[in-house]
């Protein structure tokens, strides 16, 4: 009984915290949904016929009704406060690995290169069958990661197996302070043409983008820079305006905010002497491209400072604060929207409206408003994310390839690979050849990983459609001779697909022996995207003409 008055009083006091901002109209309706609750609450405890645990029953409470609000209004228990800290600052005390769970067991995905799990020796690949002396098996990536983690200095000892390896072996590992940079790689990629890739929007970013650019203008005068947000979840509002102000003069809005308390409303200006304003830019963007990189691309678009190319960007335009709750949880709150230089907000109208990956569903153009950029007075237009001005359809993957991923064996194979071989060439020049394609094959000649396609669904629509309407027998070896050729022409995806299966083989295997650096430079070999920006940088008569507004054919 004490226990639920505690949490009541923990509830009053928080809605007292909202009365002194001046939401004084709604008192009695509060006051009455609390003592609902709370009243709830105490007849649950007192009277359900099993036993409950008050702050599973509590956490589900506050998730449901999180959940009728925004995606990003969320509650951040005490147990949950490391991660959330590791997104916001990308630093954590651990191991320095990637895990991630096949069937029954917890394995090493990805070791970060000198972290303490690479510096003892693990690799893609190891199974983890006991930590700290206790079995892995059945356990979740969650509750491994929890064990793994920990404060710098301290060890952990894992029980490890390995493919090629008789018998289970043992391996300690001091943790250290992982902190895992914002740009994981910048080179030039053309003749004078620099591209750095960012992470996320963690502290410091616009130092490390600083940086790398100082470092690629200074081995070579660059005549253009390629700026890839793909897959950046955000992060950091700040470090949104300070990169912004690499490339964009002092003095020049790149978000202002709007919310409920409007002495929260706030502008966000550049403040800083910018890196480089006149260098031909070009940014990559994609459906995963959020928050933080959404402001970036857009305040580079709306204020006409470079060109942005690739998918339409995720279309998350609200800002969250966390405020501190009892027992070191937090609440991360959506507060306000944020509106980019146009005057656009790029927040998707419709929480609902998204396609399986998260990102903006198709928007009727009546409800979608136009805007013009700052400079040249180009069309722009608001109702989600960020339009490039060069679309280019992302590549989807064919159903082997995607068959073959979920479950497993291009990892496997790289893992079996890199026991096999002690060295490839350079990431940018390795290949899987014709040789290394048959290993594949013959290592898929066992496994299963069946797909069913768009066709067969097709055909085996027509023949439910044959058999409800009574023309079935009439067609059934016509139908059944259909299904035959297309099973023998199936059999040829592993060929027929053979190309996009090498991008993932040779961007697998090349993480094998050089980590993350090697993934992405064995992925860049093949990147359209990145192939099309070249191209536009080397053509700064058309880059200058889609700047200006001028249709390109």
């Amino acid at each position: 009984m004490k226990k639920i008055k505690k949490y009541a009083l923990i509830l009053v006091l928080s809605f007292a915290s909202i009365f002194s901002v001046g939401f004084v109209d709604n008192y009695f309706e509060v006051s009455k949904n609390l003592d609902i609750f709370t009243s709830l609450y105490k007849e649950l405890n007192i009277f359900y016929v099993d036993e409950t645990d008050s702050g599973e029953l509590m956490k589900t409470a506050i998730d449901a009704m999180l959940e009728s609000l925004d995606p990003y209004t969320t509650y951040i228990p005490e147990s949950e406060k490391e991660d959330f800290e590791f997104m916001t600052t990308g630093q954590y005390g651990g191991i320095g690995a990637v895990i991630t769970k096949d069937g029954d067991w917890v394995f090493v995905s990805e070791p970060y290169e000198g972290f303490p799990a690479d510096k003892a020796g693990l690799i893609a690949g190891d199974k983890f069958v006991e930590i700290a002396g206790k079995s892995v098996k059945g356990k979740s990536t969650e509750d491994v990661s929890k064990v793994l983690k920990g404060e710098p200095n301290t060890s952990v000892k894992v029980l490890v197996e390995r493919e090629g390896v008789n018998k289970p072996f043992e391996v300690k590992i001091t943790r250290e302070e992982i902190k895992l940079n914002s740009v994981p790689y910048y080179a030039e990629v053309s003749d004078s043409i620099g591209y750095i890739r960012t992470r996320s929007f963690t502290r410091n970013i616009s130092k490390e983008v600083t940086e790398a650019f100082n470092e690629l203008n200074a081995d070579n005068q660059l005549k253009g820079l390629i700026l890839d947000l793909r897959g950046n979840p955000g992060g950091l509002l700040n470090e949104a305006i300070r990169m912004s102000n690499l490339f964009i003069n002092q003095g020049k809005e790149i978000v202002f905010t709007k919310g409920k308390v409007k002495q929260w409303d706030k502008s966000y200006k550049t403040t800083n002497t910018p890196l480089d304003t006149v260098i031909p830019l070009v940014v990559l963007i994609s459906r995963s491209s959020a928050s933080a990189s959404e402001i970036v691309s857009g305040a580079i678009q709306d204020l006409d400072r470079g060109v942005v190319l690739g998918q339409r960007s995720f279309g998350k335009g609200l800002v969250q604060q966390t405020r501190k709750l009892s027992y070191n949880a937090q609440l991360k709150v959506t507060t306000a929207k944020y509106y980019i230089p146009s005057g656009r907000c790029i927040q998707a109208l419709d929480y609902s409206n998204r396609d399986e990956d998260g990102s903006v569903g198709k928007i009727a153009d009546s409800l979608r408003t136009e805007f013009k950029t700052l400079v040249n007075k180009r069309t722009v237009y608001d109702g989600g994310g960020i339009t490039p001005d060069i679309e280019i359809e992302p590549h989807k993957y064919s159903n082997i390839l995607r068959s073959i991923i979920s479950k497993r064996h291009i990892f496997n194979f790289a893992n079996t690979f890199r026991i096999n071989n002690d060295s490839i060439p350079s990431a940018k020049t390795f290949v899987v050849n014709d040789e290394i394609y048959d290993d594949f094959k013959q290592f898929l000649n066992d496994k299963e990983y069946e797909y069913e396609t768009k066709t067969e669904k097709t055909i085996s629509s027509i023949k439910e459609d044959a058999e409800n309407e009574k023309y079935f027998d009439d067609l059934e070896e016509e139908l059944e001779a259909l299904s035959l050729k297309m099973e023998q022409s199936k059999n040829n995806d592993i060929e027929r697909f053979r190309s996009e299966i090498v991008e993932v083989l040779e961007a697998e295997i090349a993480t094998r022996y050089y980590y993350q650096k090697g993934k992405i430079e064995a992925t860049l070999k093949h990147d359209k995207e990145l192939a099309s920006a070249i191209d536009l940088l080397n053509d700064l008569e058309k880059y200058n003409a889609i700047l200006v507004g001028d249709s390109i054919e």
